[in-house]
């Protein structure tokens, strides 16, 4: 076997071990599609409602490789488009991933539904309770594992936020 042919033999089956790709061209045409990955609720989903570590570094790859560069960097943020995508029945137009200038590390989502939609869709699905933290008229919604809800305007805006960890080299 060629060194380059053992190489995309690698790659290829790295990519469907981690059920992110199964090939260069499929990448490429999903990212072209505009179609969210078949991992793009377990991946994401999970991550939002803090039942995963926030990797930045993963998240950026992995958002990218789904649906092509970010469309901005804003507000310490890389922000994608995810057309098509939904998590939790909810339809979700956005995802932001942190940069590195913050102290936390954060994965958020846009869900085109209003905070309580989101919260009751959540709960029926994943069974986690997002309950309001005060009686306002926009209250934040809080889980015990710590992902939040937010008014987005008529939208919602979930995310679950952590502290960096420290570098391996502090450890």
């Amino acid at each position: 076997m060629t060194p380059a042919r053992a190489l995309l033999l690698t790659l290829s089956l790295a990519g469907a071990l981690a059920g992110v790709l199964t090939s260069p061209g499929a990448a490429f045409a999903q990212a072209v599609s505009g179609k969210p990955p078949s991992t793009f609720g377990p991946v994401i989903g999970v991550a939002l409602l803090c039942h995963d570590q926030i990797d930045n570094a993963y998240f950026y790859r992995y958002l990218q490789t789904s649906f092509g560069p970010p469309y901005k960097h804003a507000g310490g943020a890389y922000w994608f488009h995810t057309d098509e995508a939904q998590l939790w029945g909810a339809p979700v137009s956005e995802v932001m991933v942190s940069d590195d200038t913050s102290e936390l590390v954060f994965l958020a989502a846009v869900a085109d539904v209003p905070p309580d939609e989101l919260e009751q869709a959540i709960r029926k699905s994943a069974g986690l309770a997002h309950p309001a933290r005060d009686a306002s008229i926009y209250p934040l919604r809080i889980s015990a594992p710590g992902s939040t809800i937010a008014y987005y305007n008529a939208k919602s805006k979930i995310y679950c936020a952590k502290f960096k960890p420290l570098p391996q080299a502090n450890r």
